[in-house]
């Protein structure tokens, strides 16, 4: 079967059946024409891709259940092979609760230890409030600068597809009836994992790095944003629904993030994206909507840490103005 039946009969994407190939874990034949050939147990193989990543383990780490499915057994777990595959991630799991669990424990001691000695007096409890909610590491200095390479041009004008989307606050979102007023999506590539190393080479990608400094911007920001008769912040990336929850958790984000692995939202509106570890990531950027008009596109974003306080500014220079003017 061709690439488009595959990957629909298996339940990922055709780049995603690219990568496994080019991983050296799928491996299809070729037609007369040069076409690749899936067979039905690529499917199976992908399939078992498929449904060990929703547990944590990477496309590479699934070779013994690959090899166990290929020695003709109806699971892939069948075997001794993929039971010491289980163990090793179930220990490295283990090791990242552990050291989670410390850092917690770390945490706990030192914010007990600064109450106990209390704080500076204030006449805001507010800011008092906010000051107190977890940030983001600084950006590092010289990172690159995206530059406007035209891709969004085409979106102010254009109206949101009516495509639906689970929030992070247990919502189920329709893009097309969010709101009938003025709101604001930022699409983000990729949720930071605190417990591990951010990707290899993703400084010097430019407008990659910052998705958590961008997070708590909108945060930290959204009362500023409300004031300007913003309905609602919506936040959208491919990154899968627990990592966007474990940033929720995290930074006490107050506004659903959304999960689009299929990169449904980018196909619908032609929206930018790149290529990274194998993975497509959105680019970077921010739509203003009034209703489900694309009004203004912020592309692109840079520097991101400061970018809610842009687009705030950009509402309050353009109060009064009807939309596509």
């Amino acid at each position: 079967m061709r690439a488009g039946e595959a990957a629909a009969a298996a339940g990922v994407t055709i780049k995603a059946l690219r990568y496994y190939e080019d991983c050296g874990l799928l491996s299809p034949g070729r037609t007369t024409n040069g076409y690749r050939d899936y067979t039905a147990q690529d499917v199976r193989l992908a399939e078992e891709i498929r449904s060990l990543g929703a547990l944590g383990l990477t496309p590479k780490e699934t070779g013994p259940f690959l090899a166990c499915l290929r020695a003709g057994h109806d699971t892939g777990d069948h075997c001794v092979e993929s039971l010491a595959a289980y163990q090793q991630k179930i220990d490295a799991l283990d090791l990242l609760v552990a050291r989670l669990t410390h850092s917690r424990e770390q945490l706990i001691r030192r914010r007990d230890a600064a109450a106990r000695r209390g704080f500076p007096s204030s006449t805001d409890p507010a800011k008092e409030s906010h000051e107190m909610l977890p940030t983001a590491d600084p950006l590092p200095a010289g990172l690159p600068t995206p530059v406007d390479d035209g891709a969004a041009a085409h979106l102010p004008g254009r109206t949101l597809p009516a495509l639906s989307f689970d929030g992070t606050d247990g919502s189920h979102v329709r893009l097309d009836a969010v709101s009938d007023g003025r709101w604001v999506l930022f699409l983000y590539p990729l949720t930071g994992d605190p417990a591990a190393d951010i990707p290899e080479g993703w400084n010097e990608i430019p407008g990659a790095r910052g998705c958590s400094q961008e997070a708590c911007n909108f945060r930290d920001n959204l009362d500023a944003l409300r004031a300007e008769g913003i309905d609602r912040v919506l936040a959208l990336s491919s990154d899968r629904a627990d990592y966007q929850q474990a940033l929720v958790d995290r930074l006490h984000l107050p506004y659903p993030m959304l999960s689009d692995p299929r990169l449904t939202l980018a196909d619908e509106l032609k929206l930018p994206t790149f290529e990274a570890n194998g993975q497509t990531l959105y680019r970077r950027l921010t739509l203003v909507l009034r209703g489900t008009t694309i009004e203004h596109v912020f592309y692109p974003v840079f520097p991101p840490d400061t970018h809610a306080e842009e687009v705030a500014q950009w509402f309050r220079d353009h109060r009064d103005v009807e939309p596509n003017r």
